[in-house]
């Protein structure tokens, strides 16, 4: 007898990463069109340092523009910010940071953690209820996991685990290969920004192509069983 077919694996869709924000009057300026460009679910804004007062300021400029779009903000640390700030939720790296800002931003809020070196600290963070666990991002002094790394992990924990996993992707080429892997977000890193065609074209290729390597991965994936 045959089995019940499983139910289609959904799309990736796109988070998207801003350089450090000082002045966001420029970001501003591009992020209606931008945002057009392809599925994106999410812009993780990354502040350069300030006082608390500063950094709200540029959240609550920037925030308008990327909710109206149906686009969730989230920042990148700062979660005590979050509320203040207008934003739905933060990023946040290792495990300590997850555990000390869940009291402030669940349920309300997204609550996404990175820094996650083992699998076991993956699970953990699962299991406390992150809205989702990051893997590959670089780490404080700019090393990262090697790509291969980066896609057993998430291969490994879409197979296995319910939350979603967003994979980081460094150029357009490990945008796809995560994409394939399963991951449920690809966080786009600064070469979006730093094309020389610009920031939409850069994005509008990176959304094509984890739509097409996700399609050869899984559009046409047998159902179990005979």
């Amino acid at each position: 007898m045959a089995a019940k077919p499983l139910p289609p694996r959904p799309a990736p869709r796109l988070y998207l990463a801003t350089p450090p924000i000082d002045d966001p009057a420029q970001l501003l300026a591009i992020l209606p069109d931008l945002l057009t460009a392809a599925d994106v679910a999410a812009v993780l804004l990354r502040l350069t340092p300030a006082d608390e007062r500063s950094m709200i300021q540029r959240t609550k400029a920037l925030a308008p523009t990327i909710q109206k779009a149906g686009v969730a903000l989230l920042l990148d640390g700062h979660h005590t910010l979050v509320a203040r700030a207008g934003a739905d939720g933060a990023n946040l790296t290792g495990l300590d940071a997850l555990q000390e800002a869940m009291p402030t931003l669940k349920p309300d809020r997204i609550v996404g953690v990175g820094g996650l070196t083992t699998r076991h600290d993956a699970m953990v963070a699962g299991e406390a209820g992150a809205d989702y666990v990051l893997f590959g991002e670089p780490d404080a002094k700019g090393e990262r996991p090697s790509t291969d790394a980066v896609f057993e992990r998430l291969q490994w924990w879409a197979d296995v685990f319910e939350p979603p996993c967003v994979g980081f992707a460094a150029t357009k080429e490990e945008a796809g290969l995560f994409a394939s892997a399963g991951a449920d977000f690809i966080l786009l890193g600064d070469f979006i920004w730093q094309d020389e065609r610009g920031s939409r074209t850069a994005l509008a290729e990176a959304g094509n192509i984890v739509a097409q390597s996700f399609d050869k991965a899984f559009g046409h994936t047998a159902v179990e069983g005979t």
